[in-house]
This record gives C-alpha cells, structure tokens and sequence, in this order.
C-alpha cells in the first residue's frame, strides 16, 4: 500500500500548486485552463476562508505531489484531485481520492471529468464512483464525464468495514 498522507494546506503548498496547475500538459488533460499567479493566489484565498470546503495538501514521502478537496455546488457534494504530472501513474490520486471519501459521511459525492481523461475516470470508478452521464455546455468543446458515489467504496478503512486495514480501493 502507498503511504501517502492527507493533511491542511499549509502556505508553502499553494507555490506548489501554482507550478502544477501551470503544467500545459495537465491543463490539456484535465480541460481546465492555467491561472495566473494572482487569480492563482486569489482563488486559493477563497478556497481557504470557505468553511463548507474540505481541501486536504495530499504529502508522498515527505514531498507534496497535490491536493484532494470537496465541496458544495450546484447543491450537491462534489469531489476533485489535482495530483502534478511528476506523479502520475503511481496509484496517489487513488489513494488520495479514498482517503477523503472516508472522511465525508454525505452521500451521494459527484465529480466531473473531462471524457477525454480516461486515467481520472479510472481513479473514480476504482473509488466506487459510477458514470452517470454527460454534460455539454453549449459552445465547449468538452464532453464532461457525469460520475457518482452513492455508497461508501468496500473496503475503505474506517468506514463500514471490520477490517481498517484494507485497502481502500482496488
């Protein structure tokens, strides 16, 4: 099992995270354009003094490979995971996503990805997420992809299970 670890965003974070949303190649996979340092900053500001938001710095070895957050939208529960390209394909967004949705008792948990994002879409369906559906806004080019959470994902420690050992996802 990975040993990634979840804890608050400290301020040393947010420089990381800048760099990773400014990374051209995630912002084409994740159909979600760069900010600039300051819409950067301000963003994360907001993002900080909102009380209905969960935001976790998802922390690899000591080394901050991203951030795993929920919140309130559209009036439903809603998750996301930005995990820096340097770190993919090692299983943390997985690991990440399932540790959240341990800590949040609401159900259902929605997210939306871009259909042309096959490795989140995997990352959701392992945590137990289903598809549901497609959006379109009119004029955008990106199909999203509708997915849903309706029930804890078994085996996810600490919630419903006997054993708080096992691995959250598989």
């Amino acid at each position: 099992m990975l040993a990634i670890m979840l804890r608050a965003v400290e301020p040393d974070d947010l420089e990381v995270f800048y760099r990773q949303q400014a990374d051209p190649v995630a912002n084409a996979m994740a159909a979600f354009p760069a900010r600039d340092r300051t819409a950067h900053e301000a963003h994360w500001r907001k993002l900080l003094a909102d009380d209905s938001l969960m935001v976790r710095t998802v922390v690899d070895g000591g080394e901050v490979v991203g951030h795993v957050g929920s919140w309130v939208g559209d009036g439903a529960r809603q998750v996301s995971y930005w995990i820096g390209r340097e770190h993919w394909g090692r299983g943390l967004a997985t690991r990440a996503l399932a540790e959240l949705v341990a800590e949040i008792d609401e159900r259902p948990l929605h997210a939306r990805v871009a259909e042309h994002n096959g490795a989140s879409i995997r990352v959701l369906t392992k945590c137990g997420f289903s598809i549901v559906g497609t959006h379109q806004e009119p004029g955008d080019p990106v199909t999203e992809v509708l997915l849903r959470l309706d029930e804890p994902p078994r085996g996810t420690p600490g919630v419903g299970t006997e054993a708080p050992s096992a691995p959250p996802c598989t």
